[in-house]
């Protein structure tokens, strides 16, 4: 097989790959909602690091929403719902949303 042939395979492989859409987990802000409680979820349900964790949940007290993670639908719709599960569990009534990237 020559070097062209390689090639070509190569590029028709790429035409016919796609990448699966992305879908964003948007946390919307309330007053209700504790930022200690906000914080913790953020490291547990999305592993983010304390930092960032903390610095999310001011971009949400500030701006009204943040972006949890931007992930495929199964894995974006699974995360948004274990929070907001976790929320009601502690009885909060913290917005989550999954969004088309």
């Amino acid at each position: 097989m020559t070097i062209d042939a390689v090639i070509d395979k190569v590029e028709s492989t790429k035409q016919i790959y796609k990448e699966p859409p992305k879908f964003k987990v948007v946390v919307f802000n309330d007053d209700y909602t504790p930022m200690e409680f906000v914080v913790a979820m953020f490291m547990s349900i999305f592993r983010k690091s304390e930092t960032e964790a903390v610095d999310l949940t001011m971009k949400i007290h500030n701006q009204g929403q943040a972006v949890a993670g931007v992930y495929t639908s199964e894995i974006a719709d699974q995360k948004a719902s274990d929070a907001t599960e976790l929320a009601r569990a502690n009885s909060h009534p913290l917005v989550i949303k999954v969004e088309k990237e």
